[in-house]
């Protein structure tokens, strides 16, 4: 890991852009993590719109963590921002944008194509990222996983054991195979359902929902779109990290 800039937000809060290989991301520590305190981390998932365009939301999400005492850090995913595309992925949204176009279905092979590959280059890095994070001495467990790609978040919480809750957003495609493995999933879960998310299939995300095996999981439904997310909803999630990782 190479932090490349550092800046203090008005809030006292420490913003920390890095590149691990190829990788961009961005660090955010509160004013009071310390090697004799570290901070416990949860980390940003986004969409595949790239860090440039979701950087105001992640910095929102940021400083709401800090104020709760948590680090944050976010990675661009594969193929998004300024990485290398490459052609199975491009070629993915090209389908789902012609099928969006004509009001066709969504068929199970256009969001096998456009998720898997994602899920595959995704999790290895976020599980390298995070052996970067907690190498620092201001960053501690436990670890919590919010939001972005939920078939990204539902994988890491199967395969990493350093995670120990999580909260996701019922905002995405779902490959079928991903049911089976929300199956393994067993650690607390706080799920965000916008009911009225005119991208979202509400029936796939209430039997995904169904599907996993946390013995804590709470479905959280508000009515609106998927950008009509209420800002209590934002202080709920909040309030499950502050249980969980404190």
């Amino acid at each position: 890991m190479q932090f490349t800039s550092e800046q203090r937000l008005d809030d006292g809060v420490i913003e920390r852009e890095f590149t691990l290989g190829e990788i961009p991301g961005i660090l955010w520590t509160p004013g009071s993590a310390s090697v004799s305190a570290p901070a416990p981390l949860i980390l940003l998932g986004h969409p595949t719109l790239g860090l440039h365009r979701m950087y105001p939301r992640l910095v929102a999400r940021a400083r709401q963590a800090a104020a709760d005492g948590f680090a944050t850090a976010t990675i661009e995913l594969p193929g998004c921002g300024d990485r290398p595309r490459w052609p199975a992925g491009e070629q993915a949204r090209a389908d789902l944008r012609r099928a969006k176009e004509a009001g066709e279905p969504i068929g199970d092979e256009i969001v096998d194509a456009l998720v898997l590959p994602l899920v595959e280059k995704a999790v290895p890095e976020w599980q390298s990222a995070l052996d970067a994070l907690l190498s620092l001495p201001e960053i501690g467990g436990p670890v919590g996983y919010s939001g972005g790609v939920i078939s990204i978040g539902i994988r890491l919480a199967a395969v990493e054991p350093r995670i120990v809750a999580a909260g996701l957003f019922a905002g995405s495609f779902i490959p079928r195979a991903m049911f089976e493995e929300a199956r393994r999933v067993t650690i607390p879960l706080h799920v965000l359902l916008q009911w009225d998310d005119e991208g979202n299939d509400r029936q796939a995300a209430l039997d995904l929902f169904d599907a996993f095996g946390s013995e804590e999981k709470s479905l959280h439904a508000n009515m609106g779109g998927h950008t009509g997310v209420p800002q209590h909803a934002g202080e709920d999630a909040a309030g499950f990290f502050a249980r969980h990782l404190r």
